[in-house]
Order: C-alpha cells, then structure tokens, then sequence
C-alpha cells in the first residue's frame, strides 16, 4: 500500500503534467482556431459535437457549454453517427470531431461520410499527422505529449486539453456575440446562478408592511415587530420614512436600563435606514445586506415605502 506522502506526490505529478499541457496549448491556438471559430459564428446551422470513447465525454460538456452560452449544439455520438444518428446533421450545420489519435477505425468511417454530406468538418487532435486532422477544414491541435496514466494508456492529460480547448472555443464564441448578463440569464432561469442575475427583490417581496409612528409606545413598537416575520418595522412619519427598529434595536434599549414607560419609537430607531428599490436584484439587496452587517431592507420607490425584505428571504431563494 501507498504511504500518504507516496499519494501526495502521485496526485502532485498528475496536476503539475495536466498543468504543462494546458499551458503549452496556447502555443498551439492558430489561425486554423480563429478560422473555425468565425466559421461557426457566420454559419446558420448548429455545432454537431462528436466524438467516442472518453472524447464523447468530453464532447458532451463542451456541448452543454456551448449551449449555454448562445451556440445551438448537439452531441452526436461517433459511433451511433454510422448506425442512424448521422441524419441529425442538416446543410448548414457544422461537424466538430474530438478524437485523440484521430486514426481510430470509427472516425475513419465517420469522416468521410461526414465529408460526403458536404458539411464542414473540424478536428480537434492530438495527432496533426491523423486521418482527421488531414481531412478537416480546420485543426484544432489538443496536443498531450503523454498521458498521466504510468502506462500512458488512460486519457488524461490528453482529455484536459480537449476540455480546456473546447471552453477557449466557447469563450471566443460567447465574446464575438457580446453574449450579456441578461441573455445568460434567459438560459440559466434555474439555480442560484439564474436567480443572481434576474430574481428581483418584489419576487420576493412580503404581504406584510409593518409600520408604527414615531410617537408609538414600546409596547406597540413590540407588538408589531412580532406580529410579522421579518423582525423589524418601519417607522413613518407625514408619510415619510423616518427609521427602522429591529429586535436588535430593543435588545440593545432593554439593556441600558431605562424607564420602559418614556420610551417611544423615535427614541430607538435607526435613523437613515438602508433601502432598496424593488426593481433591484435581489443579488444587490444581498450585497448591501453583507456590506452593512444587516438581515433587513426597507423596499422603497421614491422615499415611499413598500415593504421590508429579510436575508432569510434571500438566502431560502438559494443566492449566496
């Protein structure tokens, strides 16, 4: 058995030669990647992603990638490609084959029918030599000298330089459309990542409006700050905002040991209380909570008052 110093230093040989891969690769990126990119960008048609092996796998997020980012994608697995699934290839779409050697009996078989179709064709290889780097339009040359397998057999290195290519393809693809925030958002609606970028905070809004005066007594400042969930209030003045009680604001009075009976809202509201619009993302009132060391926002469109919004809120929503 391996001694804990022997994993380390397995582990450490792997990630410093995976790491030597990727940083020769940008040696490698030519003309040949700004001409297949372009072709991409110009086509009507979809990005047909194909591959086998452990290449498919990679094939497969590089598809989801693309995907997310704007580029119509779909994955075609080499090998089902010449039982059938070659028919999901239209005219206008493109054909991006990932393979190591490039040479292996399925893509000799593929390309030319590929080929045949009249579709263009890149290869993105190890091997500049190979059957598909010498009948694609375009190389991209994932090169790995060697794997980090001892036996130079189990893809590895040669894997991340796929995957590595394959996320510059999709970045250059994502900038040459100005891809925004806001068309992020329309693919990614679910998840904290699509709520940080369009849940706004009247999403999430609560029905209660609690609210006293500045004359209002401790007990009615207490009664309605626990008649809510939201563990403060507002107080109004002339229809104004004039503060913000907390139940940390009571605690804190409690303690100083004053007569309870003299007591009235003004007299433990914070003053100047941080707002919020509610058409603001519910990403900004999670910052301005983190900023100021607060769990309450007064929501509020031209100084007039809507409602409070909790951390709790924010954080059920799953942004973080």
């Amino acid at each position: 058995m391996k001694t804990s110093k022997e994993i380390i230093e397995i582990a450490n040989k792997v990630i410093d030669l995976e790491a030597h891969v990727i940083t020769h690769l940008s040696a490698l990126v030519d003309e040949q990647f700004s001409a297949a990119v372009k072709s991409i960008y110009q086509s009507s048609g979809r990005l047909i992603v194909t591959g086998i092996g452990k290449s498919a796998i990679i094939a497969n997020k590089i598809v989801a990638t693309l995907n997310s980012t704007g580029q119509p994608s779909v994955f075609m697995h080499a090998a089902d490609a010449i039982h059938g699934d070659l028919g999901m290839v239209q005219a206008d779409d493109i054909v991006l084959c990932i393979s190591k050697s490039g040479s292996t009996p399925e893509i000799k078989v593929l390309v030319p029918l590929i080929i045949n179709l009249g579709t263009k064709l890149i290869g993105m290889v190890s091997n500049k030599e190979s059957f598909l780097a010498e009948h694609s339009d375009y190389v991209l040359h994932a090169y790995a000298e060697k794997e980090a397998c001892p036996n130079n057999l189990a893809p590895t290195t040669s894997t991340t330089a796929q995957l590595v290519l394959g996320d510059a393809l999709a970045v250059a693809l994502l900038e040459m459309r100005k891809f925004t925030r806001t068309d992020f958002a329309k693919y990614h609606p679910g998840g904290s990542l699509g709520k940080k970028l369009y849940l706004r905070v009247e999403d999430i809004l609560h029905s209660e409006k609690p609210q006293v005066m500045m004359s209002s007594s401790l007990q009615d400042v207490i009664i309605d700050i626990s008649s809510n969930r939201l563990g403060a209030t507002v107080v109004v003045e002339a229809g104004e905002i004039a503060g913000l009680i907390t139940d940390g604001d009571l605690r804190r009075m409690l303690q100083k040991g004053v007569n309870l009976n003299e007591i009235s809202a003004s007299d433990i509201m914070s003053k100047n209380p941080k707002c919020i619009r509610k058409d603001a993302l519910a990403a900004e009132a999670l910052g301005i909570m983190e900023a100021n060391n607060i769990t309450q926002l007064i929501v509020a469109d031209d100084g007039v008052y809507i409602g409070i919004i909790h951390l709790h809120d924010i954080l059920k929503e799953g942004i973080l």
